[in-house]
C-alpha cells in the first residue's frame, strides 16, 4: 500500500476543509480512507458508491494527485428515484414480467405499467415522459424480446458469480491480480440489423445498400476496475487473430498478473494457443459457464456499439466501418464511468 507523506496529508486535509463541492469532498475522503487502509469495497459501502467508482478516484489521484480528483460532472436535475430505487427498478425490468409482480395477464412492460409499478412500490408518481428519459439514462430501450439458451445451467452461473468471480474480485483487492478483464468477439457487417427508430407515422426510414456484405471480426476487452475498453479488428476470428489480441492486451498492461474472463469458444480452448499461454504465465484465462453470455459485459458492449453507430446504416466502404467503431471506442473511453454504470455495476 502506497504511503502518504505528512505534507501530502496536510494538503489533503486543507482541501477537504476548503471545498464546498460535495462531490469533490467525497473524492478527497475516498482517497484519505484508502490511505488509512480501507478497501475499495469498504469505502464504497461508506460512501454509497460502487467499488469501481472508488477505484477510479484512487487511480486519478495516483496519476495526477489532487488535481486528478477534480473530474468534470454535471449534476443535472434531481431525479425522483434514488440510486437504490433505480437499481431495484432495473433489476425488476430485467428479471420479471408484469404478471410476475401482480399485473394479471400482462407479459410486456410498457411505460404506463412501469409508472404504476413505481407508484405501487415506492409511492412516487412519475410521468410517462419522465420514466422514458430515466430508462434511457439507465440504458433501457423499448426493444424486441429474444429467445434464451435453454441449455444454460442456472446453478453453474450462480456458482460462477458467488465463488469464481467473487474470488477473483478478492484477489484484485488483495493485489494478487493486477488486471481483471472480460473478453469477447463479435461480427460487424457493412449493414447490420434494422432497428426501431422514430420516424413519421405511416412511413419507414429507407437505408440504401449496394448488395455488398463486407465486415470485420472485432475482439474486445473491458477492464473491470477502470472501465477502459480495448479492441482489435480482424478479418476472421481464428487462433492467430486471438493471439494478436492477447499480445495487444499484454502490451497495454506490460506488468502484473492479468486474469481474462471469456466464453468457451473453440479458439479459446485451441491446442495451438497453449504455447503462447506457457510463454506468458502472467496471463490467466478464466472460463465462463457454457451458454452464459449474460455473465459477460462485453456482450452488452457489442449491443451498445451496434445501437449507437452500426444499426440502420449501410457502409459502402469497409474503412468506414472501422472508422465508426474506432470513434465509438474513443468516445466511451473518455468517460469510463458510463461504461461502468452501463455494463459492470451489476456484476
Amino acid at each position: 500500500m502506497m504511503k502518504m507523506s505528512t505534507a501530502e496529508m496536510e494538503k489533503l486535509n486543507v482541501s477537504m476543509r476548503e471545498t464546498s463541492d460535495k462531490r469533490l469532498y467525497e473524492r478527497y475522503l475516498a482517497v484519505r480512507l484508502r490511505f488509512e487502509g480501507h478497501s475499495f469495497e469498504e469505502i464504497g459501502h461508506l460512501l454509497n458508491r460502487t467499488r469501481q467508482t472508488i477505484s477510479l478516484y484512487w487511480q486519478a489521484y495516483q496519476e495526477r494527485g489532487l488535481a486528478g480528483l477534480e473530474m468534470d460532472h454535471s449534476p443535472g436535475q434531481p431525479t425522483k428515484l434514488t440510486d437504490e430505487q433505480r437499481s431495484q427498478l432495473g433489476a425488476m425490468l430485467e428479471q420479471k414480467t408484469p404478471v410476475d409482480v401482480g399485473f394479471e395477464a400482462r407479459h410486456t412492460w410498457t411505460l404506463p405499467l412501469v409508472a404504476e409499478w413505481i407508484k405501487m412500490t415506492f409511492g412516487v408518481t412519475m410521468s410517462v415522459r419522465g420514466i422514458s428519459a430515466m430508462l434511457g439514462r439507465m440504458n433501457f430501450s423499448f426493444t424486441k424480446a429474444t429467445y434464451s439458451l435453454v441449455r444454460a445451467d442456472a446453478d453453474a452461473q450462480a456458482l460462477f458469480r458467488k465463488q469464481t468471480f467473487a474470488q477473483l474480485k478478492k484477489q484484485v483487492e488483495a493485489e494478487e491480480i493486477d488486471h481483471l478483464l472480460f473478453e469477447d468477439e463479435s461480427m460487424i457487417r457493412s449493414y447490420q440489423a434494422l432497428q426501431y427508430n422514430w420516424f413519421p407515422r405511416g412511413r419507414q426510414r429507407k437505408v440504401p445498400t449496394y448488395g455488398k456484405h463486407e465486415g470485420a471480426k472485432l475482439f474486445g476487452a473491458i477492464n473491470y476496475e477502470t472501465g477502459q475498453v480495448h479492441h482489435r479488428e480482424e478479418e476472421k476470428a481464428d487462433v492467430a487473430a486471438f493471439v494478436r489480441f492477447l499480445e495487444d492486451l499484454l502490451s497495454v498492461y506490460p506488468s502484473g498478473k492479468m486474469a481474462l474472463i471469456l466464453d468457451n469458444s473453440r479458439i479459446h480452448h485451441a491446442k495451438a494457443l497453449q504455447p503462447f499461454l506457457k510463454k506468458h504465465p502472467r496471463l490467466q484465462l478464466v472460463f465462463l459457464p457454457p451458454y452464459s453470455p449474460n455473465l459477460n459485459p462485453v456482450e452488452g458492449l457489442w449491443l451498445w456499439l451496434k445501437a449507437d453507430v452500426v444499426n440502420n446504416v449501410f457502409f459502402e466502404k469497409f474503412y468506414k466501418i472501422k472508422l465508426h467503431v474506432s470513434q465509438f471506442m474513443n468516445r466511451i473511453n473518455k468517460n469510463p464511468m458510463e461504461t461502468i454504470d452501463r455494463l459492470l455495476v451489476r456484476l
